[in-house]
């Protein structure tokens, strides 16, 4: 069976020729009495006899060599369904291309199996599932026909991923129709980017892989509602699909799965322009169905859908919504006033104009358990909408917004002064109607419950902004402020000083905050040194080997360092490695054109413990000393 296993699927096979080196072996194996006289192709000797073969003993001796390849497909099929094993029959597979697909069309249950006679079902069972994948070049149907012939002799297969870039000799309905006879145990079935894989294929893997729980297709342009109503009424122990970039399927393959599919869980549908409320509302309202992730992407549909889905979703606990561009302010605001979804914790929205003040509040109130919330390239969300969510959204544990250029400081603190009890993480990105301004306001005497705060690439951000997130947060052990080239020492020490010494800061990332210099580094690894275990630093210019010496000294927990593109040199290196109690696993000196040939003892060191090195564009690093390290650091991987 290694054969199949192992098959590279272009020329590996042996055209003609006898399968078997004893004489003997091969005239047992033609003594099925399909014929009298076989004309055989010896592949050491060009000419073709025809010759009888004459019983003597036990088993037929064969006087002249035959070829079988003269017989036809139905004689040769039937030889192959009576060999006595899986074993006999990967063999077989492995002669030339014609017998692989041969023995690949012959369905498992219609296989003779004389060392052990059990019914199909119950074999698949009894142990594991095999998983293969097919990419590239390599995804073609003669490849998979072997996998399937292979796989099958298992009895296994149990995952098939194929990803498709072959437009030559891809992968094709012939290859799935190989698939489906050969391995009835299938249960995920992943296929993308292919445009020759149609209907056909996939029916016939609807109606002999009964088990199959995930189906994912991704742009595969050929495959209609058809194919997928044919799963539906089939599988119904389908818990998960997925459907992206389906141009062919509509309305009709999600009424069959609504109706057929009782056990889905998970739905996907992304970029399908046939996908509209019809489909969407038959899924959503089917009796049957208690959906639990949903996510739905690029799709001509309105508000009626997502009305549907407040009314009926009652079981959704994952819900994303992105790219919806006919959906409005009255779609969001029905699906949180129908207060269907109680069971909700996370959900995304992403790139829908219809998300308004209006609608968020709607949705927090209407979504009572929700615990991760997720905004991106929300235009018309300003600040009052924003602070009104927060008062509303009680449970929120999470929260992310991404390119909401109505948000201002003003939203942000009124997040922080308003928010729930258990927000413990919250994230920033690119939110450029964020300015650093002094409020007129005088902020409460409280704090807030945050662990977390990630601020990337909004240039708005200062110092002030900074001094006031110390007096809200003083929880704080995690802080990732990256990109930000207004904050400098002063907001920086305020912050790092405020944070309770008790609980202490775990996790710093600086990385492109320009104006930061060692005084920071020094007052976090002072305050923070005994709970600090990763600290990134890329880009900050002005942080020097002070730094590294105060690191070194004071930080007890350390693993992860990244000072790429620092002021740092050998004598900072030399530092790290002189340290008794620092045992770093990760060490980043990307960039630092300062470092030299010198280094290599106190990096010999410091590996010891490291399990990641990155010495990449350290221009005074000889390719000697390179090679060096890698040698002396079996165990750590080395960017060079």
């Amino acid at each position: 069976m290694s054969q199949i296993f192992n098959y590279s699927g272009n020329d590996d096979f042996h055209h003609g020729g006898s399968i078997y080196s004893n004489p003997k072996e091969a005239g047992s194996f033609l003594s099925l009495g399909i014929v009298n006289h076989v004309d055989v192709y010896f592949p050491n000797k060009r000419a073709r006899i025809s010759a009888p073969f004459v019983s003597g003993g036990d088993f037929l001796e064969q006087k002249k060599q035959v070829s079988l390849d003269l017989l036809p497909d139905e004689c040769l099929c039937e030889i192959f369904r009576c060999l006595p094993g899986d074993q006999e029959r990967s063999s077989c597979a492995s002669v030339s291309k014609r017998w692989l697909m041969l023995v690949s069309s012959i369905p498992r249950k219609d296989l003779c199996n004389k060392n052990k006679v059990v019914d199909g079902d119950e074999e698949i069972e009894s142990d594991g599932f095999l998983t293969r994948s097919l990419e590239g070049k390599k995804a073609t149907d003669v490849r998979l026909a072997a996998v399937a012939v292979g796989s099958g002799g298992c009895g296994k297969l149990g995952k098939l991923n194929i990803r498709g870039t072959n437009s030559v000799r891809g992968v094709t309905d012939l290859g799935l129709k190989a698939v489906a006879r050969c391995c009835p145990s299938l249960k995920s079935l992943s296929i993308w980017n292919i445009s020759s894989v149609g209907d056909e294929g996939l029916v016939e893997i609807a109606n002999r892989c009964d088990r199959l729980e995930k189906l994912d297709l991704c742009n595969c342009p050929s495959i209609t509602s058809k194919a997928l109503i044919a799963i539906a009424q089939n599988c119904s122990g389908l818990t998960s699909l997925s459907i992206e970039g389906c141009q062919s399927i509509g309305d009709e393959g999600l009424q069959a799965i609504g109706k057929f599919c009782p056990n889905l869980k998970s739905i996907t549908i992304v970029d399908c322009s046939l996908v509209g409320d019809q489909g969407i509302a038959s899924l959503m309202s089917s009796a049957s169905l208690v959906l639990v992730k949903v996510k739905l992407q690029g799709l001509n549909v309105t508000d009626l859908s997502l009305a549907v889905i407040g009314h009926y979703g009652k079981a959704i606990t994952d819900l994303a919504i992105s790219n919806l561009q006919y959906v409005n302010e009255k779609g969001f605001w029905v699906m949180g006033n129908a207060q269907g979804l109680h069971h909700l914790k996370s959900l995304t929205i992403s790139s829908c104009r219809g998300v308004t003040d209006v609608a968020v509040e709607a949705v927090a109130k209407g979504c009572p358990n929700l615990k991760q919330f997720v905004l991106k390239k929300c235009a018309f969300l300003s600040d009052n909408g924003f602070v009104s969510f927060a008062k509303a959204a009680r449970s929120l544990e999470s929260l992310q917004f991404e390119e909401c250029h109505r948000i201002t400081q003003i939203g942000f603190f009124g997040l922080l002064l308003n928010c729930g009890p258990k927000l413990k993480a919250l994230t920033m990105s690119s939110c450029f109607g964020f300015k650093d301004m002094i409020l007129g306001f005088p902020i409460p005497n409280q704090s807030t419950p945050l662990r977390s705060v990630t601020v990337s690439n909004c240039p708005g951000l200062g110092d002030m902004t900074l001094a006031m997130m110390a007096m809200l947060c003083p929880h704080l052990q995690s802080i990732n402020l990256n990109g930000l080239p207004s904050i400098t020492d002063t907001g920086l020490l305020s912050l790092v000083e405020s944070c309770d010494a008790g609980s202490g800061l775990i996790k710093v990332g600086l990385s492109g905050c320009v104006n930061v210099t060692d005084k920071v580094v020094m007052a976090l690894v002072k305050y923070h040194g005994g709970t600090l275990e990763v600290l990134n630093l890329e880009r900050c210019g002005k942080v020097t080997d002070a730094s590294l010496m105060a690191i070194a000294d004071d930080c007890l927990l350390l693993n992860e360092l990244d000072v790429s593109k620092c002021a740092v040199t050998d004598s900072g290196v030399a530092s790290l490695a002189r340290s008794k109690q620092l045992s770093l696993q990760i060490l980043s000196l990307s960039g630092c054109s300062t470092i030299s040939d010198k280094s290599l003892p106190f990096l010999s060191k410091l590996g010891q413990s490291l399990i990641g090195l990155n010495i990449q564009h350290c221009n005074s690093i000889s390719t000697t000393v390179i090679d060096m390290l890698m040698d002396r650091l079996f165990r750590c991987d080395i960017l060079s």
